[in-house]
């Protein structure tokens, strides 16, 4: 049972972090579709695996910490909810509770993974490693800019996938959007992160008051979890939807 491997380790450093993933790689079938969110998660961690030790970040070692617990906050959510997907966090409900469902996309289950671990868990990470390490969160700095540069890496491995899967997903977003349709074309990385990043700026200043911390959070993750129900909508009912949204309220 996955929860039980993910529950009996605790990554602590990226070399770890690649371990459990690949781990989970073996173990998950691709007519999971959290294998498809695994795989591309694995091949993202590795890429900042690699340039931590040949790109020119101003401040690595916070880069590697973040990236270790944030990748931890995966994995609690899969030990939470790989069993029973009720008991995850809100933003991972859907991919857990659709993970088996036929008629969708790969492209869908990658993007609803990377929906809530973006939207939801990387805020969480950013606060968590600013308390474990010194300073705070803001809209410039060494750590921002070294924020910054982790897009491009994703971005490259976007275009590795391209070349390399000819059925899947196919160049991540741009070459299904005319199948998946506007709501999933849309979904973009980079935005999703620089939004991640201001989230956090705004949990770190709430630290000060738990109970409105504690609730901006809870709506983070249920709005997450909300998003994440419209990128895995089978496609017929996605097209019916974006019909009656262009056709505007009824008389």
């Amino acid at each position: 049972m996955l929860s039980e491997l993910i529950t009996r380790r605790r990554a602590s450093s990226i070399a770890e972090v690649v371990d459990i993933m690949t781990m989970l790689d073996r173990e998950l079938s691709d007519t999971d579709g959290l294998w498809w969110f695994n795989h591309l998660y694995l091949r993202v961690t590795l890429a900042v695996r690699s340039a931590v030790t040949t790109t020119a970040f101003r401040d690595p070692s916070f880069l590697e910490r973040l990236d270790v617990v944030f990748a931890n906050l995966y994995f609690d959510a899969l030990a939470a909810g790989d069993t029973d997907p009720r008991a995850a966090p809100s933003a991972w409900r859907p991919l857990f509770e659709s993970r088996h469902q036929p008629g969708l996309m790969a492209i869908q289950f990658a993007l609803a993974g990377m929906n809530a671990h973006i939207n939801r868990d990387l805020p969480a990470g950013i606060v968590a490693t600013y308390v474990a390490t010194d300073g705070a969160p803001g809209p410039s700095g060494a750590r921002h800019d070294d924020f910054e540069k982790v897009n491009d890496l994703l971005e490259a491995v976007e275009a590795q996938i391209k070349g390399e899967f000819a059925t899947g997903i196919v160049g991540l977003v741009d070459s299904v959007a005319g199948d998946v349709d506007d709501a999933v074309a849309m979904w973009k990385v980079r935005a999703a992160r620089e939004a991640a990043w201001t989230h956090a700026e705004v949990l770190w200043t709430l630290r000060a008051s738990p109970a409105l911390h504690d609730a901006f959070f809870m709506r983070l993750d249920r709005f997450t979890g909300f998003a994440s129900r419209g990128l895995l909508l089978p496609g017929a009912q996605r097209k019916g939807l974006e019909n009656r949204r262009r056709a505007g309220p009824s008389k």
